[in-house]
């Protein structure tokens, strides 16, 4: 049903919109910087687990967007303050316990947890309340109620987004993963470097 309202859309708007998304998901932001840390820090594996925990992160914001949530949110200011805050705060303590894990030793640096990385990706962007105001403003220009219905629009055009922006993050975050190989993989300068990125990441956030 929701592919037949994507179908029904001009192939030229379609593919504005695909390359749209696609320049706006490869420009480094908050995701690309969070799973490259998570690469440097863990390897590629990680740095791809961190890609997917992102997705479903935007997936939720897709959602909340389509039912109309997300302009509820938007539309008061002490709530973005609050998610921004939570955000920043997760963000320190993942930075508090990256300088604090100490050197990593080569066999455990590829062994991660994926249900925890996929997590930590997840939360990064869920307390970031940028994507509900990017959302609201950059899917509806897609959309045209002579195409079917806008809901099923913005979810469609939403999840295709969610998919080519997770593609494009595991691939930062792989790449982040191959780069800390080259590093070290016994140096504790990972896990600083990682540390710092999530510190980076927590002061951009509240500062803007």
């Amino acid at each position: 049903m929701i592919w037949d309202t994507i179908a029904a859309i001009p192939s030229a708007q379609l593919l504005a919109f695909i390359l749209g998304g696609l320049m706006l998901n490869f420009a480094p932001g908050q995701d690309v910087f969070f799973a490259s840390a998570c690469g440097i820090q863990g390897g590629p594996k990680a740095g791809a687990l961190a890609g997917i925990g992102v997705g479903f992160g935007v997936i939720m914001h897709v959602i909340l967007a389509t039912i109309g949530l997300g302009a509820l949110v938007a539309a008061h200011p002490e709530a973005l303050l609050v998610i921004k805050y939570a955000g920043a705060a997760y963000l320190l303590w993942l930075a508090w316990k990256s300088w604090n894990a100490g050197e990593i030793d080569p066999p455990m640096r590829g062994s991660v947890r994926a249900w925890n990385i996929i997590r930590r990706g997840f939360l990064s962007n869920a307390l970031n309340p940028k994507p509900v105001l990017f959302l609201l403003a950059f899917l509806p220009q897609f959309t045209n109620s002579a195409w079917g219905p806008v809901w099923q629009q913005i979810l469609g055009l939403g999840l295709i987004f969610a998919f080519t922006g997770t593609l494009v993050t595991m691939g930062y975050g792989i790449v982040a993963g191959l780069a800390g190989q080259v590093i070290g993989r016994r140096l504790g300068l990972i896990n600083k470097i990682a540390a710092v990125m999530f510190a980076g990441l927590a002061i951009r956030l509240v500062a803007k």
